[in-house]
């Protein structure tokens, strides 16, 4: 991966993508919830393989094809559009309700900070149009996005399942390299290579609508 020659750059990919960021992101499983307590995934590695699975072949990929051409977009109407192809992939009512929520709260806050100013767009579409407005380079972006989303699930995994601190930061570390081929891949941006088979991920995330007791939104 290209990373961006100025070291301002690449604190400014930490920052957004770090959990501190005021995006909501601790509120969400992503289904993961549902698969636990489904007994699907019930220890560190079964962890792994979810999250690995979710970045690869799901969300993660499709993901990161829509931050990509969304940086790409050289147009307002591109962009449109692009959102509304992202917000027509969301398999479930509340996979479309968590990148739209956390879309606005990263626009909100990136707007404020940084003056990048946003319309009211799904959170994959956000990031990439911001960091053309910030002039960040696509891949590092989509890099760190995804790392970030690694993270985040993995931090869930830790509320949900027996898993220590070090397992957990060893699990985050052991997904780094997808997280940059995926990124690598999507670079492409042409959005009429939209894919997924990650199928247990979206039906988890749609059964989770429903659950009787529940941490997380999605």
């Amino acid at each position: 991966m290209a990373m961006p020659t100025d070291p301002a750059h690449l604190l400014t990919l930490a920052q957004w993508f770090s959990p501190a960021y005021p995006v909501g992101a601790f509120a969400y499983s992503h289904g993961l919830e549902q698969a636990v307590a489904a007994g699907r995934v019930g220890d560190g590695a079964a962890l792994g393989d979810w999250i690995g699975t979710v970045i690869g072949h799901g969300a993660g990929q499709s993901d990161a094809l829509f931050l990509a051409a969304a940086h790409a977009a050289g147009t307002e109407a591109e962009l449109t559009a692009i959102d509304a192809t992202a917000r027509a992939f969301a398999a479930s009512k509340e996979r479309l309700m968590e990148t739209k929520l956390q879309g606005a709260a990263f626009a909100k806050v990136t707007a404020a900070v940084w003056g990048a100013e946003l319309p009211e767009l799904c959170y994959p579409v956000a990031a990439g149009r911001a960091a053309r407005l910030c002039g960040l380079p696509a891949e590092p972006t989509a890099g760190f996005f995804l790392h970030g989303f690694a993270g985040n699930l993995v931090a869930a995994g830790q509320r949900l399942l027996r898993l220590g601190q070090t397992e957990a930061q060893a699990l985050v570390a052991g997904l780094q390299p997808l997280c940059l081929r995926t990124a690598r891949a999507a670079m492409h941006g042409d959005l009429g290579r939209l894919s997924a088979s990650a199928f247990l991920p979206e039906i988890a995330a749609m059964r989770h609508e429903t659950q009787y007791s529940r941490m997380f939104r999605t």
